[in-house]
């Protein structure tokens, strides 16, 4: 999937500065970032769910549990290993990583 930039909440008068620093940028220019950011984090759970349901569609198919620790706790520790790696609270990212691993399995067991 690629990010759709065909409508933004960004003034489209407004030149980006790509060059600028945080430190240097408008408090709206920095609402404008988030906007963006937060676009994207959508796009990526999206993505991320349609591959969970293509794995659930395997697991039917081939009789597997819905479960399988051994792989969530593969996904939790590359998830604060991925944190620590981005100087992010690794409890905060296992949390969303925990968050979205059960959703999807909710998911999955009502697509049985």
């Amino acid at each position: 999937m690629t990010r759709d930039t065909s409508h933004t909440d960004r003034d489209e008068s407004k030149p980006v500065d790509d060059t600028a620093t945080p430190d240097e940028m408008s408090l709206d220019e920095l609402r404008d970032e988030i906007r963006g950011i937060d676009h994207d984090l959508v796009e990526l759970i999206a993505r991320r769910t349609y591959v969970a349901d293509t794995i659930a569609q395997v697991k039917d198919e081939k009789d597997l549990p819905t479960t399988d620790e051994e792989q969530e706790q593969r996904v939790m520790d590359r998830a604060g290993v991925n944190a620590e790696q981005y100087d992010v609270d690794a409890n905060l990212v296992k949390a969303i990583f925990r968050l979205l691993i059960e959703l999807n399995k909710v998911e999955q067991r009502e697509s049985r």
